[in-house]
Protein backbone atom coordinates (compact mmCIF):
# COMPACT_ATOMS: atom_id res chain seq x y z
CA UNK A 1 0.00 0.00 0.00
CA UNK A 2 1.02 3.67 -0.67
CA UNK A 3 2.76 5.36 2.33
CA UNK A 4 0.52 7.99 4.53
CA UNK A 5 0.56 11.68 4.45
CA UNK A 6 3.29 12.85 7.22
CA UNK A 7 1.01 14.51 9.79
CA UNK A 8 -1.46 12.65 10.97
CA UNK A 9 -5.13 13.32 11.18
CA UNK A 10 -6.17 13.06 14.46
CA UNK A 11 -3.40 16.01 14.99
CA UNK A 12 -5.73 18.24 13.12
CA UNK A 13 -8.06 21.26 14.50
CA UNK A 14 -11.24 20.35 13.95
CA UNK A 15 -13.17 22.20 11.20
CA UNK A 16 -15.41 24.64 11.99
CA UNK A 17 -18.99 22.89 10.42
CA UNK A 18 -22.88 23.78 11.39
CA UNK A 19 -24.56 22.18 13.50
CA UNK A 20 -25.61 18.83 12.97
CA UNK A 21 -21.99 17.80 11.04
CA UNK A 22 -19.86 16.08 12.81
CA UNK A 23 -16.33 14.74 11.55
CA UNK A 24 -15.39 11.04 11.67
CA UNK A 25 -12.79 8.72 9.81
CA UNK A 26 -13.04 5.26 8.75
CA UNK A 27 -10.44 3.42 8.53
CA UNK A 28 -10.44 1.14 5.28
CA UNK A 29 -6.23 0.49 5.29
CA UNK A 30 -6.58 -3.12 5.03
CA UNK A 31 -8.84 -2.83 1.78
CA UNK A 32 -8.41 0.17 -0.01
CA UNK A 33 -5.49 1.26 1.71
CA UNK A 34 -7.60 4.71 2.77
CA UNK A 35 -8.37 5.68 6.47
CA UNK A 36 -11.26 8.15 5.37
CA UNK A 37 -11.65 11.42 6.67
CA UNK A 38 -15.95 11.98 6.41
CA UNK A 39 -18.36 14.34 7.64
CA UNK A 40 -21.70 12.51 8.71
CA UNK A 41 -25.25 13.99 9.44
CA UNK A 42 -27.87 11.90 10.46
CA UNK A 43 -28.48 8.61 12.24
CA UNK A 44 -26.69 5.58 11.29
CA UNK A 45 -29.15 2.61 9.82
CA UNK A 46 -31.21 5.37 7.83
CA UNK A 47 -30.95 4.75 4.35
CA UNK A 48 -27.09 6.22 3.01
CA UNK A 49 -26.85 8.98 0.95
CA UNK A 50 -23.09 9.73 0.06
CA UNK A 51 -21.62 12.90 -1.17
CA UNK A 52 -18.75 13.33 -3.29
CA UNK A 53 -16.75 16.95 -3.72
CA UNK A 54 -14.39 17.93 -6.80
CA UNK A 55 -11.73 19.68 -7.57
CA UNK A 56 -10.50 22.10 -5.71
CA UNK A 57 -12.85 21.06 -3.02
CA UNK A 58 -13.43 18.74 -0.03
CA UNK A 59 -15.83 17.03 2.29
CA UNK A 60 -16.32 20.64 3.48
CA UNK A 61 -18.30 21.85 0.24
CA UNK A 62 -21.52 19.69 1.60
CA UNK A 63 -21.43 21.80 4.73
CA UNK A 64 -24.80 23.22 3.89
CA UNK A 65 -26.98 20.70 2.23
CA UNK A 66 -25.47 17.66 5.07
CA UNK A 67 -28.08 18.72 7.84
CA UNK A 68 -31.41 19.40 6.02
CA UNK A 69 -31.54 16.16 3.96
CA UNK A 70 -30.26 14.07 6.77
CA UNK A 71 -33.33 16.04 8.64
CA UNK A 72 -35.21 14.58 5.75
CA UNK A 73 -34.99 11.09 7.22
CA UNK A 74 -31.36 10.04 5.51
CA UNK A 75 -27.90 9.20 6.94
CA UNK A 76 -25.19 11.54 5.02
CA UNK A 77 -21.63 11.11 4.77
CA UNK A 78 -19.16 13.41 2.63
CA UNK A 79 -15.73 12.21 2.01
CA UNK A 80 -12.66 14.05 1.30
CA UNK A 81 -11.51 11.22 -1.80
CA UNK A 82 -8.18 10.13 -2.51
CA UNK A 83 -5.43 12.54 -2.62
CA UNK A 84 -7.74 15.05 -1.33
CA UNK A 85 -7.74 16.76 2.49
CA UNK A 86 -7.91 14.76 5.64
CA UNK A 87 -7.96 10.94 4.11
CA UNK A 88 -5.05 9.56 4.41
CA UNK A 89 -3.34 6.03 2.79
CA UNK A 90 -2.13 8.59 -0.71
CA UNK A 91 1.92 9.81 -0.48
CA UNK A 92 1.38 13.69 0.34
CA UNK A 93 3.67 15.97 -1.86
CA UNK A 94 4.74 13.12 -3.91
CA UNK A 95 7.05 14.11 -7.39
CA UNK A 96 5.03 13.96 -10.81
CA UNK A 97 7.27 11.12 -11.75
CA UNK A 98 6.59 8.57 -8.96
CA UNK A 99 2.75 8.71 -8.85
CA UNK A 100 1.34 5.61 -9.75
CA UNK A 101 -1.35 6.35 -11.39
CA UNK A 102 -3.63 3.21 -10.86
CA UNK A 103 -4.39 4.30 -7.77
CA UNK A 104 -6.28 7.04 -9.43
CA UNK A 105 -8.06 5.47 -12.39
CA UNK A 106 -11.84 5.40 -11.94
CA UNK A 107 -11.97 1.90 -11.67
CA UNK A 108 -9.94 2.59 -8.25
CA UNK A 109 -11.66 5.22 -7.26
CA UNK A 110 -15.13 3.11 -7.43
CA UNK A 111 -13.12 0.69 -5.47
CA UNK A 112 -12.50 3.41 -3.00
CA UNK A 113 -15.93 4.18 -2.41
CA UNK A 114 -17.32 0.41 -2.02
CA UNK A 115 -15.03 0.24 0.91
CA UNK A 116 -16.12 3.30 2.16
CA UNK A 117 -19.69 1.58 2.38
CA UNK A 118 -18.61 -1.60 3.64
CA UNK A 119 -15.86 0.52 6.40
CA UNK A 120 -19.61 2.79 7.09
CA UNK A 121 -21.48 -0.99 7.91
CA UNK A 122 -24.06 -0.49 4.57
CA UNK A 123 -23.79 -2.85 1.56
CA UNK A 124 -26.08 -0.78 -0.49
CA UNK A 125 -26.19 2.95 -1.16
CA UNK A 126 -29.79 4.90 -1.64
CA UNK A 127 -27.79 7.34 -3.47
CA UNK A 128 -24.42 8.66 -4.33
CA UNK A 129 -24.33 12.53 -5.41
CA UNK A 130 -21.43 14.21 -6.82
CA UNK A 131 -20.15 17.23 -7.48
CA UNK A 132 -18.00 18.50 -10.68
CA UNK A 133 -15.36 15.67 -10.93
CA UNK A 134 -17.21 14.19 -8.05
CA UNK A 135 -19.87 14.06 -10.43
CA UNK A 136 -17.39 11.51 -12.62
CA UNK A 137 -17.16 9.50 -9.43
CA UNK A 138 -21.06 9.36 -8.78
CA UNK A 139 -21.85 8.13 -12.49
CA UNK A 140 -19.07 5.45 -12.62
CA UNK A 141 -20.17 4.50 -9.73
CA UNK A 142 -23.45 3.79 -10.40
CA UNK A 143 -22.61 2.56 -13.26
CA UNK A 144 -19.89 -0.35 -12.33
CA UNK A 145 -22.11 -0.93 -9.36
CA UNK A 146 -25.84 -0.70 -9.86
CA UNK A 147 -26.62 -3.17 -7.38
CA UNK A 148 -24.62 -1.18 -4.42
CA UNK A 149 -25.27 2.64 -6.29
CA UNK A 150 -29.42 2.62 -6.48
CA UNK A 151 -29.57 5.70 -7.51
CA UNK A 152 -27.14 8.68 -8.57
CA UNK A 153 -26.88 12.96 -9.20
CA UNK A 154 -24.46 14.41 -10.92
CA UNK A 155 -23.87 18.25 -10.32
CA UNK A 156 -22.05 20.39 -12.80
CA UNK A 157 -20.17 18.00 -15.00
CA UNK A 158 -22.53 15.79 -16.74
CA UNK A 159 -21.96 11.83 -17.51
CA UNK A 160 -20.74 11.39 -20.85
CA UNK A 161 -20.66 7.64 -22.35
CA UNK A 162 -17.51 5.16 -21.71
CA UNK A 163 -15.61 4.99 -25.02
CA UNK A 164 -16.03 1.90 -27.39
CA UNK A 165 -13.33 -0.19 -28.89
CA UNK A 166 -12.85 0.71 -32.40
CA UNK A 167 -12.28 -2.04 -35.23
CA UNK A 168 -9.64 -1.78 -37.71
CA UNK A 169 -12.47 -0.77 -40.12
CA UNK A 170 -13.78 1.94 -37.94
CA UNK A 171 -10.11 3.10 -37.30
CA UNK A 172 -9.56 4.64 -40.87
CA UNK A 173 -12.94 6.04 -40.92
CA UNK A 174 -12.68 8.02 -37.50
CA UNK A 175 -9.87 11.41 -37.34
CA UNK A 176 -9.32 11.22 -33.62
CA UNK A 177 -9.37 14.96 -32.52
CA UNK A 178 -6.36 16.04 -30.80
CA UNK A 179 -7.84 19.04 -28.88
CA UNK A 180 -4.88 20.33 -27.74
CA UNK A 181 -2.62 20.68 -30.67
CA UNK A 182 -5.69 22.32 -32.38
CA UNK A 183 -5.88 24.76 -29.82
CA UNK A 184 -2.47 25.39 -30.22
CA UNK A 185 -3.11 26.40 -33.89
CA UNK A 186 -5.91 29.27 -32.98
CA UNK A 187 -5.12 32.50 -33.94
CA UNK A 188 -4.70 33.37 -30.51
CA UNK A 189 -3.22 29.86 -29.08
CA UNK A 190 -5.53 28.42 -26.13
CA UNK A 191 -4.97 25.12 -24.08
CA UNK A 192 -7.54 22.75 -22.55
CA UNK A 193 -7.17 23.15 -18.87
CA UNK A 194 -7.73 19.49 -18.37
CA UNK A 195 -4.53 18.71 -20.18
CA UNK A 196 -2.89 21.79 -18.15
CA UNK A 197 -4.05 20.20 -14.76
CA UNK A 198 -2.25 17.04 -16.02
CA UNK A 199 1.17 18.72 -16.84
CA UNK A 200 4.37 18.48 -14.72
CA UNK A 201 4.13 22.00 -13.37
CA UNK A 202 0.73 22.24 -12.80
CA UNK A 203 0.60 21.45 -9.29
CA UNK A 204 3.92 24.01 -8.41
CA UNK A 205 1.78 26.80 -10.29
CA UNK A 206 -1.50 25.63 -7.98
CA UNK A 207 1.07 25.36 -4.79
CA UNK A 208 2.67 29.26 -5.56
CA UNK A 209 0.74 31.93 -7.04
CA UNK A 210 1.96 35.13 -7.36
CA UNK A 211 -1.30 36.33 -5.25
CA UNK A 212 -1.24 34.60 -2.46
CA UNK A 213 -3.13 30.67 -2.37
CA UNK A 214 -5.88 33.04 -0.48
CA UNK A 215 -6.58 35.24 -2.79
CA UNK A 216 -5.72 32.95 -6.44
CA UNK A 217 -8.52 30.69 -4.50
CA UNK A 218 -10.67 33.48 -3.91
CA UNK A 219 -10.43 34.72 -7.62
CA UNK A 220 -10.73 31.18 -9.17
CA UNK A 221 -13.98 30.02 -6.86
CA UNK A 222 -15.31 33.51 -7.83
CA UNK A 223 -14.51 33.30 -11.50
CA UNK A 224 -16.62 30.19 -11.92
CA UNK A 225 -19.76 31.48 -10.14
CA UNK A 226 -22.71 32.97 -10.93
CA UNK A 227 -20.67 36.65 -9.01
CA UNK A 228 -18.76 36.98 -12.53
CA UNK A 229 -21.50 38.47 -14.84
CA UNK A 230 -19.37 37.11 -17.98
CA UNK A 231 -20.90 33.37 -17.24
CA UNK A 232 -23.27 33.41 -20.05
CA UNK A 233 -22.80 29.77 -20.62
CA UNK A 234 -24.47 27.73 -24.13
CA UNK A 235 -24.50 25.16 -25.78
CA UNK A 236 -21.44 23.86 -27.97
CA UNK A 237 -22.15 22.17 -31.20
CA UNK A 238 -18.91 19.93 -31.38
CA UNK A 239 -15.40 18.92 -30.20
CA UNK A 240 -13.69 21.46 -31.85
CA UNK A 241 -11.12 24.24 -31.17
CA UNK A 242 -13.20 27.10 -32.61
CA UNK A 243 -16.30 25.73 -30.50
CA UNK A 244 -14.36 24.94 -27.54
CA UNK A 245 -12.71 28.65 -27.63
CA UNK A 246 -15.92 30.41 -26.79
CA UNK A 247 -15.41 29.45 -23.20
CA UNK A 248 -13.99 31.17 -20.54
CA UNK A 249 -10.37 30.65 -20.22
CA UNK A 250 -10.13 29.22 -16.90
CA UNK A 251 -11.56 26.23 -18.98
CA UNK A 252 -9.93 26.98 -22.20
CA UNK A 253 -6.96 29.10 -21.25
CA UNK A 254 -4.60 31.09 -22.58
CA UNK A 255 -1.70 29.20 -23.85
CA UNK A 256 1.45 31.25 -22.26
CA UNK A 257 -0.87 30.68 -18.77
CA UNK A 258 -0.81 28.67 -16.14
CA UNK A 259 -4.06 29.17 -14.04
CA UNK A 260 -3.03 31.26 -11.41
CA UNK A 261 -1.77 33.66 -14.33
CA UNK A 262 -5.27 33.16 -15.79
CA UNK A 263 -7.19 34.09 -12.70
CA UNK A 264 -5.56 37.17 -11.84
CA UNK A 265 -5.67 38.66 -15.60
CA UNK A 266 -9.31 37.46 -15.63
CA UNK A 267 -9.61 39.10 -11.97
CA UNK A 268 -8.31 42.46 -12.40
CA UNK A 269 -11.22 44.50 -12.63
CA UNK A 270 -13.35 42.12 -10.00
CA UNK A 271 -14.36 42.64 -6.83
CA UNK A 272 -12.37 39.99 -5.22
CA UNK A 273 -14.96 40.06 -1.95
CA UNK A 274 -18.64 39.00 -3.85
CA UNK A 275 -18.17 35.64 -3.23
CA UNK A 276 -17.94 36.15 0.59
CA UNK A 277 -22.16 35.71 0.60
CA UNK A 278 -21.48 32.24 -0.01
CA UNK A 279 -17.76 31.40 0.62
CA UNK A 280 -16.56 33.22 3.97
CA UNK A 281 -13.52 34.15 4.98
CA UNK A 282 -13.48 31.38 8.02
CA UNK A 283 -14.55 29.06 4.46
CA UNK A 284 -11.86 30.01 2.52
CA UNK A 285 -9.00 29.78 5.24
CA UNK A 286 -10.03 26.33 5.79
CA UNK A 287 -9.61 25.25 1.95
CA UNK A 288 -6.18 27.42 1.93
CA UNK A 289 -4.91 26.02 4.91
CA UNK A 290 -5.75 22.08 3.48
CA UNK A 291 -3.98 22.76 0.59
CA UNK A 292 -1.23 24.50 2.03
CA UNK A 293 -1.11 21.11 3.98
CA UNK A 294 -1.61 18.57 1.46
CA UNK A 295 -0.17 19.75 -1.86
CA UNK A 296 -2.17 19.60 -5.06
CA UNK A 297 -0.31 17.07 -6.92
CA UNK A 298 -2.40 14.34 -5.31
CA UNK A 299 -5.62 15.91 -5.90
CA UNK A 300 -4.81 16.54 -9.58
CA UNK A 301 -3.98 12.73 -10.29
CA UNK A 302 -7.31 12.57 -11.27
CA UNK A 303 -6.57 14.52 -14.64
CA UNK A 304 -3.53 12.85 -15.22
CA UNK A 305 -5.57 9.84 -14.89
CA UNK A 306 -8.68 10.72 -17.08
CA UNK A 307 -7.13 12.78 -19.60
CA UNK A 308 -7.40 10.93 -23.21
CA UNK A 309 -3.38 9.85 -23.31
CA UNK A 310 -3.70 7.92 -20.30
CA UNK A 311 -3.17 3.69 -20.95
CA UNK A 312 -4.29 3.15 -17.07
CA UNK A 313 -7.67 5.02 -17.69
CA UNK A 314 -8.59 3.90 -21.54
CA UNK A 315 -7.54 -0.17 -20.51
CA UNK A 316 -10.05 -0.10 -17.41
CA UNK A 317 -12.93 2.04 -19.11
CA UNK A 318 -13.24 -0.62 -22.26
CA UNK A 319 -14.66 -2.96 -19.53
CA UNK A 320 -17.29 -0.97 -19.53
CA UNK A 321 -18.02 -0.14 -23.21
CA UNK A 322 -21.66 0.20 -24.45
CA UNK A 323 -22.85 -0.34 -20.46
CA UNK A 324 -24.95 2.52 -19.65
CA UNK A 325 -26.67 3.92 -16.18
CA UNK A 326 -29.64 1.50 -15.10
CA UNK A 327 -30.06 3.27 -11.93
CA UNK A 328 -32.89 6.60 -11.45
CA UNK A 329 -30.89 9.69 -11.99
CA UNK A 330 -30.85 13.55 -12.43
CA UNK A 331 -28.68 16.14 -13.34
CA UNK A 332 -28.52 19.24 -11.11
CA UNK A 333 -26.47 22.73 -11.91
CA UNK A 334 -25.97 26.18 -11.78
CA UNK A 335 -27.70 27.87 -14.88
CA UNK A 336 -24.48 30.10 -15.01
CA UNK A 337 -22.27 26.88 -15.20
CA UNK A 338 -20.23 26.46 -18.05
CA UNK A 339 -19.69 22.98 -17.05
CA UNK A 340 -23.07 21.79 -17.87
CA UNK A 341 -21.36 22.21 -21.68
CA UNK A 342 -17.69 21.33 -21.20
CA UNK A 343 -18.18 18.13 -23.15
CA UNK A 344 -20.20 18.97 -25.84
CA UNK A 345 -23.43 16.50 -26.03
CA UNK A 346 -23.32 15.02 -23.09
CA UNK A 347 -25.86 16.83 -21.59
CA UNK A 348 -28.23 15.62 -24.15
CA UNK A 349 -27.12 12.12 -23.80
CA UNK A 350 -28.98 11.69 -20.62
CA UNK A 351 -31.73 11.50 -22.94
CA UNK A 352 -30.60 8.62 -25.35
CA UNK A 353 -31.40 5.19 -24.08
CA UNK A 354 -28.03 3.47 -24.69
CA UNK A 355 -26.57 5.96 -22.38
CA UNK A 356 -29.58 5.97 -19.54
CA UNK A 357 -31.79 3.19 -19.15
CA UNK A 358 -35.43 4.64 -20.38
CA UNK A 359 -37.57 5.80 -17.48
CA UNK A 360 -34.48 6.53 -15.21
CA UNK A 361 -33.59 10.09 -15.79
CA UNK A 362 -35.53 12.57 -13.87
CA UNK A 363 -34.28 15.66 -15.89
CA UNK A 364 -31.40 18.54 -16.14
CA UNK A 365 -32.95 20.93 -12.99
CA UNK A 366 -30.72 24.23 -13.15
CA UNK A 367 -30.67 26.86 -10.56
CA UNK A 368 -30.43 30.30 -11.62
CA UNK A 369 -28.44 32.70 -9.41
CA UNK A 370 -25.62 29.83 -9.07
CA UNK A 371 -22.54 29.10 -11.33
CA UNK A 372 -20.26 25.94 -10.75
CA UNK A 373 -20.63 25.74 -6.88
CA UNK A 374 -24.06 25.33 -7.17
CA UNK A 375 -24.49 23.76 -3.87
CA UNK A 376 -22.20 26.24 -2.11
CA UNK A 377 -23.47 29.28 -3.71
CA UNK A 378 -27.55 27.84 -3.61
CA UNK A 379 -27.97 25.34 -1.00
CA UNK A 380 -31.58 26.20 -0.69
CA UNK A 381 -32.31 25.19 -4.00
CA UNK A 382 -30.12 22.20 -3.85
CA UNK A 383 -31.55 20.72 -1.31
CA UNK A 384 -35.04 20.75 -2.14
CA UNK A 385 -34.14 19.12 -6.17
CA UNK A 386 -32.16 16.08 -3.88
CA UNK A 387 -35.55 16.13 -2.18
CA UNK A 388 -37.80 15.91 -4.85
CA UNK A 389 -35.77 13.29 -6.73
CA UNK A 390 -35.57 11.00 -3.60
CA UNK A 391 -39.67 11.47 -3.79
CA UNK A 392 -39.49 9.60 -6.97
CA UNK A 393 -37.89 6.98 -5.91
Amino acid sequence: MSSTIDQPNEALPGLPLPEGIVEDYIDCSTSCGLKWHILKAGEPGKPLVLFCHGFPELAYSWRKVLPAIAKAGYYCVAMDQRGYGRTTGWPQKQPFEAVDLNDFVFTNLVRDLVCLVYGLGYKTVYSIIGHDFGGVSSAMAALIRPDMFLSTIQMSHPHHRPAEPISPREKGEIKKVDIQAELAKLAQPRKHYKWYNSSPNAARDWENPSQGLKSFLRGYFHLKSADWEANKPQPLTKWSAQELAHMPEYYIMQAEHSMPETVEYNMASENYYKTERWLSIEDMRVYSSEWERTGFQGALNWYRAQTASTKQSARDILLFSGRRIEVPCVFISGKQDWGNYQQPGALEGYEDPQVVKEGCYRGAKFVDGAGHWVQQEQPEAVIMEILAFFKTL
